[in-house]
């Protein structure tokens, strides 16, 4: 049987942008993906602590080291700048891999989102 286990998480991150004349998706820094290992086009559960909505939408990869966190498309309607939300991804997996397996976890700043 395969397991739905954390793959990813981006906590704490800032909303930079909020785009809605856009196909869809979420924005953000490639040095914040590649810290958690997310891919480009990798789908992530969005959490926005400030409202409590949560959703699904996939990744497009921003300028490295530019803290970018834009919400595209109708996503956009979910949060707005300077909402703090947190990015995870998921992966499906074996129970006995799942049972030792580490989520990448990354705690930018929350003001810039870069990697302390």
């Amino acid at each position: 049987m395969l397991l739905q286990m954390l793959k990813a998480k981006l906590h704490c991150v800032r909303v930079t942008e909020a785009n809605l004349n856009y196909v869809g998706s979420i924005t953000i820094d490639k040095a914040l993906m590649e810290a958690v290992d997310i891919l480009p086009g990798e789908r992530v559960q969005v959490v926005n602590n400030n409202n409590g909505e949560r959703f699904e939408t996939y990744v497009i990869e921003g300028p490295a080291n530019s803290g970018v966190i834009c919400l595209n498309g109708a996503a956009a309607r979910l949060a707005q700048p300077g909402d703090i939300v947190i990015i995870m991804a998921y992966a499906m997996m074996e129970d006995a891999e799942a049972r030792t397996f580490k989520p990448k976890v990354a705690f930018p700043d929350s003001v810039t989102n870069r990697l302390q």
